[in-house]
């Protein structure tokens, strides 16, 4: 397994991959948004999104990254937003392999941070997260203000 930075001729498994992500979060299936949501984040070089291929250069996982900046430490961080593997190849170290290339991107990047935020009932990737190094922030609230009803 190879982990890399996306390119625009991953797009197509890229999407699959990412609309199977959206689905295990509540979403509705739309591989034509998806392709256009990550076209775009490539385009503009809003993202970072490494993939995982296998030996047969199947897409197995993809991790996309934001930057984002705090005002008090006045420095970049990075915002680890999505992360998933195939289910068929779960239990392989391929989560790690691409939270590891995020920490790369972090240093890399000089920025002060990798954060991210998961559901509580999330039990694999809260065990996940511990498991690479993260800690819980239970000094900090959460707030989220939505136009999405």
């Amino acid at each position: 397994m190879k982990v890399r930075k996306a390119k625009t001729d991953d797009i197509q498994q890229l999407s699959e991959l990412f609309n199977e992500y959206r689905v295990f979060y509540r979403k509705e299936a739309d591989i034509v948004g998806a392709q256009k949501f990550l076209s775009e984040r490539l385009h503009n070089k809003d993202s970072e999104i490494f993939v995982c291929d296998s030996e047969n250069n199947t897409l197995v996982g993809f991790v996309q990254l934001y930057p984002l900046f705090s005002s008090t430490r006045m420095q970049k961080l990075w915002l680890l937003n999505d992360l998933f593997v195939d289910l068929k190849e779960r239990g392989k170290g391929i989560s790690v392999q691409l939270i590891e290339k995020a920490k790369t991107l972090v240093k890399e990047s000089d920025a002060c941070a990798l954060c991210l935020e998961t559901e509580k009932t999330n039990l694999i990737g809260n065990n996940l997260y511990k498991k690479t190094g993260f800690a819980l922030n239970e000094g900090s609230n959460f707030y989220e203000w939505n136009t999405i009803k």
